[in-house]
Protein backbone atom coordinates (compact mmCIF):
# COMPACT_ATOMS: atom_id res chain seq x y z
CA UNK A 1 0.00 0.00 0.00
CA UNK A 2 1.35 3.42 -0.93
CA UNK A 3 1.64 6.19 1.69
CA UNK A 4 -1.37 8.48 2.03
CA UNK A 5 -2.58 11.39 4.13
CA UNK A 6 -5.55 11.11 6.46
CA UNK A 7 -8.01 13.78 7.55
CA UNK A 8 -11.05 13.39 9.78
CA UNK A 9 -14.00 15.44 8.56
CA UNK A 10 -15.77 17.65 11.08
CA UNK A 11 -18.80 18.51 8.92
CA UNK A 12 -20.32 17.55 5.58
CA UNK A 13 -19.56 20.78 3.72
CA UNK A 14 -15.86 20.83 4.58
CA UNK A 15 -15.52 17.14 3.65
CA UNK A 16 -17.11 17.80 0.26
CA UNK A 17 -14.94 20.88 -0.34
CA UNK A 18 -11.73 19.04 0.55
CA UNK A 19 -12.35 16.07 -1.74
CA UNK A 20 -13.70 18.22 -4.58
CA UNK A 21 -10.53 20.33 -4.55
CA UNK A 22 -8.18 17.33 -4.78
CA UNK A 23 -8.63 14.91 -7.71
CA UNK A 24 -6.67 12.23 -5.81
CA UNK A 25 -8.69 12.45 -2.60
CA UNK A 26 -11.37 9.95 -1.57
CA UNK A 27 -13.97 9.60 1.15
CA UNK A 28 -13.45 6.89 3.76
CA UNK A 29 -16.30 5.39 5.81
CA UNK A 30 -16.29 1.72 6.79
CA UNK A 31 -13.42 1.03 4.40
CA UNK A 32 -14.43 -2.57 3.72
CA UNK A 33 -14.09 -2.08 -0.04
CA UNK A 34 -11.75 0.90 -0.45
CA UNK A 35 -9.02 -0.39 1.84
CA UNK A 36 -9.04 -3.79 0.10
CA UNK A 37 -8.52 -2.08 -3.23
CA UNK A 38 -5.74 0.08 -1.84
CA UNK A 39 -3.96 -3.06 -0.65
CA UNK A 40 -4.37 -4.68 -4.06
CA UNK A 41 -3.13 -1.61 -5.91
CA UNK A 42 -6.44 -1.09 -7.71
CA UNK A 43 -6.71 2.47 -6.39
CA UNK A 44 -4.13 4.80 -4.86
CA UNK A 45 -5.66 7.93 -3.29
CA UNK A 46 -3.12 10.18 -1.62
CA UNK A 47 -5.68 11.69 0.77
CA UNK A 48 -8.45 9.93 2.66
CA UNK A 49 -11.16 12.09 4.22
CA UNK A 50 -12.84 10.12 7.00
CA UNK A 51 -16.60 10.79 7.06
CA UNK A 52 -17.50 7.89 9.35
CA UNK A 53 -18.00 10.12 12.40
CA UNK A 54 -20.29 12.64 10.75
CA UNK A 55 -23.90 12.66 12.10
CA UNK A 56 -25.26 10.57 9.21
CA UNK A 57 -26.18 7.43 11.14
CA UNK A 58 -29.90 7.90 11.77
CA UNK A 59 -32.95 6.05 10.46
CA UNK A 60 -35.84 8.50 10.48
CA UNK A 61 -39.50 8.29 9.49
CA UNK A 62 -40.64 10.54 6.65
CA UNK A 63 -44.08 12.10 6.15
CA UNK A 64 -46.28 9.71 4.24
CA UNK A 65 -44.79 6.53 5.67
CA UNK A 66 -41.35 6.47 4.05
CA UNK A 67 -37.97 6.38 5.74
CA UNK A 68 -34.66 8.24 5.46
CA UNK A 69 -31.54 6.14 6.04
CA UNK A 70 -28.32 7.96 6.89
CA UNK A 71 -25.26 7.19 4.77
CA UNK A 72 -23.27 6.03 7.80
CA UNK A 73 -25.84 3.54 9.12
CA UNK A 74 -24.11 0.19 9.49
CA UNK A 75 -25.52 -2.71 7.51
CA UNK A 76 -26.15 -4.80 10.64
CA UNK A 77 -28.01 -1.97 12.34
CA UNK A 78 -30.14 -1.31 9.26
CA UNK A 79 -31.06 -4.97 8.86
CA UNK A 80 -32.16 -5.15 12.51
CA UNK A 81 -34.05 -1.85 12.60
CA UNK A 82 -37.70 -2.30 13.58
CA UNK A 83 -39.05 -0.03 10.83
CA UNK A 84 -37.00 -1.76 8.13
CA UNK A 85 -38.01 -5.23 9.28
CA UNK A 86 -41.70 -4.26 9.43
CA UNK A 87 -42.06 -2.16 6.25
CA UNK A 88 -39.19 -3.36 4.04
CA UNK A 89 -38.49 -7.01 4.90
CA UNK A 90 -36.83 -7.63 1.52
CA UNK A 91 -34.21 -4.99 2.41
CA UNK A 92 -33.50 -6.59 5.77
CA UNK A 93 -33.13 -9.99 4.12
CA UNK A 94 -30.85 -8.59 1.42
CA UNK A 95 -28.58 -7.00 4.00
CA UNK A 96 -28.35 -10.22 5.98
CA UNK A 97 -27.47 -12.08 2.77
CA UNK A 98 -24.39 -9.95 2.19
CA UNK A 99 -20.81 -10.51 3.30
CA UNK A 100 -20.28 -11.76 6.87
CA UNK A 101 -21.44 -10.60 10.28
CA UNK A 102 -18.13 -8.89 10.97
CA UNK A 103 -18.23 -6.95 7.70
CA UNK A 104 -21.89 -6.00 8.13
CA UNK A 105 -20.97 -4.50 11.50
CA UNK A 106 -18.54 -2.15 9.76
CA UNK A 107 -19.94 -1.55 6.25
CA UNK A 108 -22.13 1.52 5.75
CA UNK A 109 -25.19 2.25 3.64
CA UNK A 110 -23.37 4.60 1.26
CA UNK A 111 -20.33 2.36 1.05
CA UNK A 112 -22.51 -0.61 0.17
CA UNK A 113 -24.10 1.33 -2.68
CA UNK A 114 -20.71 2.46 -3.97
CA UNK A 115 -18.75 -0.78 -3.75
CA UNK A 116 -16.90 -1.75 -6.91
CA UNK A 117 -17.32 -4.96 -8.87
CA UNK A 118 -15.75 -8.16 -7.54
CA UNK A 119 -14.65 -9.21 -11.06
CA UNK A 120 -11.43 -11.18 -10.60
CA UNK A 121 -9.80 -9.32 -13.48
CA UNK A 122 -10.68 -5.91 -12.02
CA UNK A 123 -8.98 -6.89 -8.77
CA UNK A 124 -5.91 -8.36 -10.47
CA UNK A 125 -3.69 -5.45 -11.53
CA UNK A 126 -1.59 -7.75 -13.73
CA UNK A 127 -4.47 -8.21 -16.18
CA UNK A 128 -6.05 -5.74 -18.65
CA UNK A 129 -9.29 -4.19 -17.38
CA UNK A 130 -11.21 -1.30 -18.92
CA UNK A 131 -12.97 -0.59 -15.63
CA UNK A 132 -9.69 -0.24 -13.76
CA UNK A 133 -7.65 1.29 -16.60
CA UNK A 134 -9.74 2.49 -19.58
CA UNK A 135 -8.56 1.40 -23.00
CA UNK A 136 -6.59 -1.65 -21.90
CA UNK A 137 -9.25 -4.25 -22.76
CA UNK A 138 -11.57 -6.64 -20.93
CA UNK A 139 -9.92 -9.85 -19.77
CA UNK A 140 -13.27 -11.43 -18.92
CA UNK A 141 -14.13 -11.63 -22.62
CA UNK A 142 -12.80 -15.03 -23.53
CA UNK A 143 -11.86 -15.62 -19.89
CA UNK A 144 -13.59 -16.90 -16.77
CA UNK A 145 -17.15 -15.58 -17.09
CA UNK A 146 -19.29 -17.62 -14.67
CA UNK A 147 -20.18 -14.59 -12.54
CA UNK A 148 -20.49 -12.05 -15.33
CA UNK A 149 -23.34 -10.14 -16.95
CA UNK A 150 -26.06 -11.46 -19.22
CA UNK A 151 -27.93 -8.12 -19.44
CA UNK A 152 -26.80 -4.60 -20.23
CA UNK A 153 -23.13 -5.38 -20.85
CA UNK A 154 -20.90 -4.00 -23.60
CA UNK A 155 -17.81 -5.04 -25.53
CA UNK A 156 -15.81 -2.99 -23.03
CA UNK A 157 -17.03 -4.56 -19.77
CA UNK A 158 -19.12 -7.53 -18.65
CA UNK A 159 -18.67 -7.17 -14.88
CA UNK A 160 -21.64 -7.21 -12.49
CA UNK A 161 -22.52 -5.05 -9.50
CA UNK A 162 -21.95 -6.98 -6.25
CA UNK A 163 -24.37 -5.35 -3.78
CA UNK A 164 -27.35 -7.20 -2.33
CA UNK A 165 -28.67 -4.12 -0.57
CA UNK A 166 -28.69 -2.09 -3.80
CA UNK A 167 -30.82 -4.71 -5.55
CA UNK A 168 -33.49 -4.49 -2.85
CA UNK A 169 -33.33 -0.69 -2.78
CA UNK A 170 -33.71 -0.57 -6.56
CA UNK A 171 -36.90 -2.61 -6.29
CA UNK A 172 -38.10 -0.29 -3.53
CA UNK A 173 -37.69 2.86 -5.67
CA UNK A 174 -35.01 4.32 -3.41
CA UNK A 175 -33.72 7.87 -3.88
CA UNK A 176 -30.08 8.73 -3.13
CA UNK A 177 -29.45 12.06 -1.40
CA UNK A 178 -26.15 13.65 -2.47
CA UNK A 179 -24.29 16.74 -1.26
CA UNK A 180 -21.93 18.68 -3.50
CA UNK A 181 -20.39 22.14 -3.33
CA UNK A 182 -23.60 23.63 -4.73
CA UNK A 183 -25.95 22.03 -2.22
CA UNK A 184 -28.12 18.92 -2.07
CA UNK A 185 -29.71 16.93 -4.86
CA UNK A 186 -31.71 13.71 -5.11
CA UNK A 187 -31.08 10.93 -7.61
CA UNK A 188 -33.47 7.99 -8.09
CA UNK A 189 -31.44 4.83 -7.58
CA UNK A 190 -32.62 3.56 -10.98
CA UNK A 191 -30.73 6.52 -12.50
CA UNK A 192 -27.79 6.43 -10.08
CA UNK A 193 -25.84 3.56 -11.70
CA UNK A 194 -24.49 3.57 -15.24
CA UNK A 195 -24.32 0.74 -17.73
CA UNK A 196 -20.74 0.24 -18.97
CA UNK A 197 -21.03 1.44 -22.58
CA UNK A 198 -17.60 2.63 -23.64
CA UNK A 199 -16.81 4.14 -20.20
CA UNK A 200 -17.01 1.25 -17.74
CA UNK A 201 -14.66 2.98 -15.30
CA UNK A 202 -17.61 5.19 -14.24
CA UNK A 203 -19.97 3.13 -12.08
CA UNK A 204 -22.38 5.92 -11.16
CA UNK A 205 -23.47 9.40 -12.23
CA UNK A 206 -21.67 10.95 -9.25
CA UNK A 207 -19.01 13.59 -9.85
CA UNK A 208 -15.75 13.70 -7.96
CA UNK A 209 -16.41 15.20 -4.54
CA UNK A 210 -20.08 14.24 -4.39
CA UNK A 211 -20.93 12.76 -0.99
CA UNK A 212 -23.88 10.44 -0.45
CA UNK A 213 -25.56 11.57 2.77
CA UNK A 214 -28.73 9.46 2.86
CA UNK A 215 -31.08 7.12 1.04
CA UNK A 216 -34.84 7.67 1.11
CA UNK A 217 -37.43 4.94 0.63
CA UNK A 218 -41.07 5.70 -0.18
CA UNK A 219 -43.86 4.06 1.77
CA UNK A 220 -44.58 0.52 0.54
CA UNK A 221 -47.94 -0.21 -1.13
CA UNK A 222 -50.66 -1.31 1.26
CA UNK A 223 -51.09 -5.06 1.39
CA UNK A 224 -47.83 -5.84 -0.41
CA UNK A 225 -45.72 -8.97 0.01
CA UNK A 226 -41.98 -8.87 -0.68
CA UNK A 227 -38.97 -11.16 -0.68
CA UNK A 228 -35.27 -11.27 -1.47
CA UNK A 229 -33.73 -14.52 -2.64
CA UNK A 230 -30.04 -15.01 -3.35
CA UNK A 231 -28.49 -17.97 -5.16
CA UNK A 232 -24.78 -18.34 -4.47
CA UNK A 233 -22.05 -20.93 -4.49
CA UNK A 234 -21.87 -21.26 -0.70
CA UNK A 235 -24.15 -20.45 2.19
CA UNK A 236 -22.41 -17.27 3.39
CA UNK A 237 -19.76 -14.70 2.49
CA UNK A 238 -20.38 -15.20 -1.23
CA UNK A 239 -21.63 -12.88 -3.94
CA UNK A 240 -24.81 -13.65 -5.85
CA UNK A 241 -24.74 -15.77 -8.94
CA UNK A 242 -28.34 -14.59 -9.32
CA UNK A 243 -30.59 -12.72 -6.90
CA UNK A 244 -34.19 -11.50 -7.02
CA UNK A 245 -35.87 -8.72 -5.05
CA UNK A 246 -39.60 -8.73 -5.67
CA UNK A 247 -42.71 -7.09 -4.28
CA UNK A 248 -46.29 -7.90 -5.29
CA UNK A 249 -49.68 -6.53 -4.33
CA UNK A 250 -52.65 -8.69 -5.27
CA UNK A 251 -56.25 -7.56 -5.06
CA UNK A 252 -59.31 -9.46 -6.27
CA UNK A 253 -57.23 -12.12 -8.05
CA UNK A 254 -55.27 -9.51 -10.01
CA UNK A 255 -51.75 -8.12 -9.57
CA UNK A 256 -52.16 -4.42 -8.83
CA UNK A 257 -48.52 -3.52 -8.24
CA UNK A 258 -45.21 -5.22 -8.98
CA UNK A 259 -41.64 -4.11 -8.36
CA UNK A 260 -38.72 -6.39 -9.27
CA UNK A 261 -34.95 -6.04 -9.41
CA UNK A 262 -32.33 -8.63 -10.32
CA UNK A 263 -28.80 -8.98 -9.02
CA UNK A 264 -25.77 -10.84 -10.33
CA UNK A 265 -26.85 -10.37 -13.96
CA UNK A 266 -25.81 -6.84 -14.95
CA UNK A 267 -23.41 -3.97 -14.40
CA UNK A 268 -25.99 -2.38 -12.11
CA UNK A 269 -28.94 -3.69 -10.10
CA UNK A 270 -31.32 -4.57 -12.92
CA UNK A 271 -34.86 -3.21 -12.63
CA UNK A 272 -37.06 -5.76 -14.40
CA UNK A 273 -39.49 -3.32 -16.02
CA UNK A 274 -40.54 -5.71 -18.79
CA UNK A 275 -41.50 -8.34 -16.25
CA UNK A 276 -43.40 -5.75 -14.22
CA UNK A 277 -45.41 -4.72 -17.27
CA UNK A 278 -46.47 -8.32 -17.91
CA UNK A 279 -47.51 -8.79 -14.29
CA UNK A 280 -49.60 -5.65 -13.82
CA UNK A 281 -53.29 -6.38 -14.22
CA UNK A 282 -52.70 -10.10 -14.77
CA UNK A 283 -53.79 -13.02 -12.62
CA UNK A 284 -51.11 -14.37 -10.25
CA UNK A 285 -50.63 -17.68 -12.06
CA UNK A 286 -47.67 -19.81 -13.08
CA UNK A 287 -48.23 -18.88 -16.71
CA UNK A 288 -48.15 -15.18 -15.88
CA UNK A 289 -44.96 -15.51 -13.85
CA UNK A 290 -43.26 -17.52 -16.58
CA UNK A 291 -44.29 -15.02 -19.24
CA UNK A 292 -42.95 -12.16 -17.10
CA UNK A 293 -39.58 -13.85 -16.61
CA UNK A 294 -39.24 -14.75 -20.28
CA UNK A 295 -40.12 -11.22 -21.33
CA UNK A 296 -37.37 -9.79 -19.13
CA UNK A 297 -34.76 -12.29 -20.26
CA UNK A 298 -35.51 -12.07 -23.97
CA UNK A 299 -32.68 -9.56 -24.38
CA UNK A 300 -30.12 -11.60 -22.41
CA UNK A 301 -26.75 -12.12 -24.09
CA UNK A 302 -24.79 -14.71 -22.15
CA UNK A 303 -21.07 -15.37 -22.45
CA UNK A 304 -19.45 -18.77 -22.95
CA UNK A 305 -19.57 -20.21 -19.45
CA UNK A 306 -22.56 -18.35 -18.00
CA UNK A 307 -25.38 -19.44 -20.29
CA UNK A 308 -26.92 -21.22 -17.30
CA UNK A 309 -27.75 -17.84 -15.76
CA UNK A 310 -30.70 -17.37 -18.10
CA UNK A 311 -32.39 -20.56 -16.94
CA UNK A 312 -31.40 -19.96 -13.33
CA UNK A 313 -32.72 -16.39 -13.31
CA UNK A 314 -36.03 -17.48 -14.85
CA UNK A 315 -36.50 -20.26 -12.31
CA UNK A 316 -35.61 -18.11 -9.31
CA UNK A 317 -37.85 -15.26 -10.41
CA UNK A 318 -40.82 -17.55 -11.07
CA UNK A 319 -40.27 -19.30 -7.74
CA UNK A 320 -40.17 -16.02 -5.79
CA UNK A 321 -43.31 -14.71 -7.50
CA UNK A 322 -45.09 -18.00 -6.85
CA UNK A 323 -44.22 -17.78 -3.16
CA UNK A 324 -45.41 -14.19 -2.88
CA UNK A 325 -48.69 -15.04 -4.59
CA UNK A 326 -49.19 -17.93 -2.17
CA UNK A 327 -48.65 -15.60 0.80
CA UNK A 328 -51.19 -13.13 -0.58
CA UNK A 329 -53.99 -15.68 -0.86
CA UNK A 330 -56.50 -15.70 2.02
Amino acid sequence: MIPFDYERATDVDSAVATVTADPRAAFLAGGTNLVDHMKLGVVAPHLLVDVSRLPLDGVDALPGGGVRIGAAVRNSDLAAHDVVRARYPMLSRALLSGASGQLRNLATTAGNLLQRTRCVYFQDVTTPCNKREPGTGCSALGGYARYHAILGASEHCVAVHPSDMAVAMTALDAVVVVRDTGGERRIPLREFYRLPGDRPNRDTVLRHGDLVTAVELPAPPAGNRSAYRKVRDRASFAFAVVSVAAELTIDDASITSARIALGGVAHRPWRATRAEEVLLGSPPTEDTFTAAAESELAAAQPLPGNEFKIVLTRRVLVSVLRSLAGEARP
